[in-house]
C-alpha cells in the first residue's frame, strides 16, 4: 500500500479555498503517485490556529459543507483534520473521509490538548478519550493528532486495540531545533508500541507562527524510514509493506537544515505568507545602512523578489557617509527599488512646533525619538500610497529591552527580526552571503558598529551591554524563566544582570504596540510570552 502525505500550506479561515487544496493534492496523489491514502495536517480545513474563528454560529455548517464536496470530488480514501461539533461538544477531529461519502463515517477525536506556549486549545475543544482504528488496503491504522504523539497513552491505545500502524497528523510550529525533538518523541512511541509511525506536518506562515513541514516516517524501531522537505509544499509517499513481524515503511530520505539555514528558511516563508495570505502588493523598509535592515532586506528580496521590494533612506544630519553608500551599495545589488527621502526639513518644521513647549527644557532623547518618528510617518505614507507593508527592522534584543522608538521604527506591519538576537543577525547575514558565493550584504556594514545614528557619534553599546552578554542574559531569562538570581549564580553580574531585567520588565508596553513578528526561538515575545503590562513583581524572584 502507499500512503501519500500531503504537507500542504492551508489559509486560515478559507475554509472553500482548503478543501481545493485538498482535492487538488488528492488527485495529484492518485495519478502521480499511485496513492492508495493521503493525509493531510491537523485543522486543515479551517487553516491552524483557528483561535475564535471557531467560535463562528456558522463554522460548523461550513465544514460539514466541505466534507461533502470533497468526498464528491475525489477518487482517493483521505485521512484529514477539522473542528467538528458531536454531541454538543467541539471536538479536534482527524477524520477518514471515503469518495462518495457525505462526512466521515471514522472520526478520531484529539485526547491531548496542548495548552501551553502558543497552544490554547482547551479553550476551544473537548478531550477525545478513545483510540480509533480505520481500514485502509486490509491494514488496521491508529489514528492520532498532533499532541497525542507527545504522550504514551494515546499510542499505547491504538496498539492495544489492535493498529498495525500509526498516523500522527501535525500542525506542529517551527523554532530552533524542533524538529529533532519531534524525531525523538515520535521514534519514542513507536519503539514502545513496537508499530511504525507516520507523521504529517502542516507547512507555512500564520501571523507570528511558522509551519516547517519535515514530514516524516518512522519504523517500529525507531528508526527514520522517510523524510520529506522542509518550508514546502510536497506530496510524500510512504511505502507500506509486509515485514517479519507487522509492517515496514520505505521511501525516500532528504536532508534536514541545519540551524542557520532553517531558521533563515523560516523568516522568508513567514515573511511571504504574511504579506500574500494579507493581500499586501509587496514590502517596502527603511534601509539605513545598518546590518538590522540590510538582513530583513535580504528576507523581503528572497520572500518576494526585488521586483515587490522597495528601501527607502532617510538620510538626517548625524547619518554617516557610510550608511549612504552602504545603504546605496546593498539597494544596487538585490535590483530592489530605492530612494532617498530627507529628513532634515521635516524634523525642523516639528521642533519649530514644539519651540515654545520645549523651551527651557534640555535635549534628551525626545529630540532622537522625533527623527525615527518623522521616518515612521513617511514610511506609512508610502504603504498607503502603494498597497506594500511596511517591515520593520528591530531585533530581539532591541525588542526585548525596549531599545526602538514607538511610532518611530517601530511603526510598520510586519517585523521579520522580532524573535532573531542580535549575535544571531550577525550569524544569518554570515550565512546569507556564504550562500550568494559573494558580500551581497556588504561586508562594512556586517564589520562596523552598530549605531541608531540619533546623535553624534552614537553606538549602540553607549546605551546597551554588549551584545554577547545581552543576548545571553535574555535567554536566560526570557526563554528560560530563569530568575535574576538564578542568572546572577550562572556567573553574570549582578548590576548587569538587573539592568537587563529591569529593562525588559519594563518596557511590555512597548511590545504590546509593536508588529507581529515570526517565533523562531523557543519562547518568543507575543503569544508565547504573555506579561501584564500593569505589575509590581519584584525582578529578582
Amino acid at each position: 500500500m502507499r500512503v501519500v502525505i500531503a504537507q500542504r500550506n492551508f489559509h486560515v479561515g478559507d475554509i472553500e479555498g482548503n478543501s481545493q487544496r485538498v482535492i487538488a493534492a488528492c488527485e495529484e496523489a492518485r495519478r502521480l503517485l499511485g496513492a492508495d491514502l493521503v493525509i493531510f495536517p491537523e485543522l486543515c480545513l479551517t487553516g491552524y490556529p483557528p483561535e475564535d474563528l471557531l467560535l463562528r454560529p456558522s463554522l460548523n455548517t461550513r465544514i460539514e459543507e466541505a466534507l461533502g464536496h470533497i468526498a464528491s470530488a475525489v477518487s482517493v480514501p483521505l485521512v484529514l483534520g477539522y473542528p467538528a461539533v458531536r454531541n454538543g461538544r467541539r471536538y479536534n477531529v482527524a477524520g477518514l473521509l471515503r469518495p462518495g461519502e457525505l462526512r466521515p463515517q471514522q472520526e478520531y477525536f484529539k485526547q491531548c490538548l496542548p495548552n501551553y506556549r502558543v497552544f490554547d486549545e482547551k479553550r476551544y475543544f473537548h478531550t477525545g478519550d478513545q483510540p480509533m482504528l480505520i481500514e485502509v488496503g486490509g491494514l488496521q491504522i491508529g489514528l492520532t493528532v498532533c499532541e497525542d504523539i507527545w504522550h504514551t497513552g494515546p499510542a499505547a491505545a491504538a496498539r492495544d486495540a489492535g493498529a498495525q500502524l500509526l498516523i500522527n497528523i501535525n500542525a506542529s510550529p517551527f523554532r530552533r531545533d524542533k524538529h529533532d525533538e519531534r524525531v525523538e518523541q515520535v521514534s519514542a512511541r513507536a519503539r514502545e508500541t513496537n508499530l511504525p509511525v507516520i507523521y504529517c506536518n502542516l507547512v507555512g506562515g500564520q501571523d507570528e507562527l511558522v509551519f516547517d513541514g519535515g514530514s516524516f516516517a518512522v519504523n517500529a524501531d525507531g528508526s527514520v524510514a522517510v523524510q520529506g522537505g522542509f518550508f514546502s509544499e510536497a506530496l510524500v509517499p510512504v511505502d507500506v509493506q509486509a515485514a517479519v513481524q507487522g509492517v515496514e515503511l520505505q521511501g525516500e530520505q532528504l536532508s534536514v537544515p541545519d540551524q542557520l539555514d532553517s531558521v533563515y528558511q523560516a523568516l522568508v516563508l513567514a515573511t511571504r505568507d504574511y504579506i500574500e495570505k494579507n493581500g499586501f502588493r509587496g514590502a517596502l523598509l527603511g534601509l539605513s545602512g545598518g546590518i538590522d535592515s540590510a538582513l530583513t532586506l535580504m528576507v523581503a528580496v528572497d520572500a518576494l523578489g526585488a521586483d515587490r521590494v522597495n528601501a527607502v533612506m532617510m538620510p538626517f544630519r548625524y547619518t554617516s557617509e557610510m550608511s549612504l553608500e552602504d545603504a546605496a551599495r546593498q539597494a544596487k545589488n538585490l535590483g530592489v527599488g530605492y530612494q532617498v527621502l530627507e529628513i532634515e526639513s521635516a524634523v525642523d518644521a516639528f521642533m519649530d512646533i514644539l519651540r515654545e513647549p520645549f523651551s527651557g527644557l534640555p535635549a534628551d532623547a525626545t529630540e532622537e525619538n522625533l527623527q525615527a518618528r518623522c521616518r515612521g510617518v513617511l514610511l506609512m505614507a508610502l504603504s498607503n500610497k502603494t498597497g506594500q507593508l511596511v517591515l520593520t527592522t528591530g531585533n530581539k534584543s532591541e525588542v526585548a529591552v525596549g531599545y526602538s522608538t514607538l511610532y518611530g521604527d517601530m511603526a510598520g506591519g510586519f517585523d521579520v527580526l522580532k524573535d532573531v538576537p542580535k549575535t544571531w543577525v550577525y550569524r544569518l547575514s554570515e550565512y546569507r552571503n556564504q550562500k550568494a558565493g559573494t558580500d551581497i550584504i556588504p561586508r562594512r556594514v556586517i564589520e562596523r558598529p552598530p549605531s541608531a545614528e540619533l546623535a553624534p557619534d552614537q553606538k549602540d553599546q553607549d546605551s546597551l551591554p554588549d551584545y554577547d552578554l545581552l543576548d545571553t542574559v535574555l535567554e536566560l531569562y526570557v526563554e528560560q524563566d530563569y530568575s535574576a538570581e538564578a542568572v546572577i549564580r550562572a556567573g553574570y553580574d549582578r548590576d548587569t544582570v538587573y539592568r537587563i531585567v529591569r529593562m525588559v520588565d519594563r518596557n511590555e508596553y512597548k511590545r504590546r504596540q509593536s508588529p507581529t513578528g515570526p517565533r523562531v526561538t523557543r519562547r518568543a515575545f507575543g503569544k508565547d510570552r504573555r506579561y501584564p503590562i500593569t505589575n509590581g513583581w519584584r525582578p529578582g524572584d
